[in-house]
């Protein structure tokens, strides 16, 4: 039975791809849950599987196997038309503000669109009152609404993002990099957006990122995928305040800090990155750990949970 303050749980996710070698495990056997208002952070390297999980959980890609329960009702195999609806509710924030919008059109006509697909304004001088209204709450001026996306910079387009995903209504937002191709202090804009609309709309999301300045300043909980799988997951405080995988420490390590006076010891990982194409059953990240021993190479470590949440992967732990 699913809490009723879980919106989302995710058991045993898997998506794979067909590839000339094999199998490319995109997302190998992930699990956690989301409480409504919140907002989960998924963070690794590049090529971890951070956006096809994102995508798949939104059935935008298929999953191999595993369910997807959103509010109770599992809608892994749900038809077309079922999704179609499901979407008002679950909705997503690209990483490339520009490739995302239509280049012929406005940006109310943008809007416009999403405000149209959800069949709750049929007169149009009220959508447009209403294209008016999420203009403002994402920060743009009115006299931007005939602006065509050429016209304006990156922070202003990827508040029209926001808006277009916003008119849906919908209840959870999986945020695709949002903030990673802006200048950093658009960045704090658009962060502070997305957090006062967590609070205006009562919204819950997943946030996709490769910074972790980024996820702690706006995640309650945080996710750290490596090829494929999840491999520690606390909330946001616990996890820098004691992260326990050795890829988590590395991470954490980089991570700069504005004192002259305490530096952390940077950990460099070494070695290279074992193929996602059809993994032998062993750790993941054995091939670059210091940590590494004979059974990391012969057995998988599961995710376990060592209290209050703190969930981590690694045959090392707790030895």
């Amino acid at each position: 039975m699913t809490d009723h303050n879980t919106i989302l749980q995710v058991r045993n996710l898997k998506k794979y791809f067909k590839v000339g070698a094999g199998l490319l495990h995109a997302v190998d056997d992930v699990s956690f849950s989301i409480e409504r208002g919140t907002t989960l952070g998924i963070v690794g390297e590049s090529g971890c599987g951070k956006s096809t999980l994102g995508r798949t959980i939104l059935r935008l890609v298929e999953p191999t196997s595993g369910d997807i329960i959103f509010e109770g009702k599992n809608i892994t195999h749900v038809n077309r038309r079922a999704m179609k609806q499901l979407r008002k509710e679950m909705q997503l924030i690209f990483q490339d503000p520009f490739s995302s919008l239509n280049p012929r059109i406005s940006i109310s006509c943008a809007i416009d669109e999403a405000l149209v697909l959800t069949g709750r304004y049929k007169d149009a001088d009220e959508r447009f009152a209403k294209i008016l209204d999420l203009m403002g709450s994402v920060g743009l001026d009115e006299r931007l609404a005939n602006a065509y996306p050429h016209e304006l910079d990156g922070g202003c387009r990827q508040r029209v993002g926001i808006a277009r995903a916003l008119a849906m209504e919908p209840k959870f937002i999986v945020c695709d990099e949002p903030v990673s191709a802006l200048d950093v202090s658009i960045q704090a804009q658009i962060l502070n957006i997305l957090r006062q609309l967590k609070k205006d709309h009562n919204l819950t999301y997943i946030f996709i990122t490769h910074d972790l300045s980024v996820v702690n300043y706006i995640s309650d909980a945080i996710a750290v995928m490596y090829l494929g799988r999840v491999i520690e997951m606390a909330k946001t405080e616990e996890l820098f305040a004691n992260p326990l995988h050795p890829y988590t420490n590395a991470l954490l390590s980089a991570l700069p800090i504005p004192s002259i006076h305490n530096r952390k010891e940077r950990i460099l990982i070494r070695g290279e990155i074992t193929s996602p194409i059809n993994p032998k059953p062993c750790c993941r990240f054995a091939q670059r750990c210091d940590y590494c021993t004979q059974e990391c190479l012969e057995k998988e470590p599961p995710l376990v949970d060592l209290g209050n949440g703190h969930m981590v992967a690694c045959n090392r732990v707790g030895k």
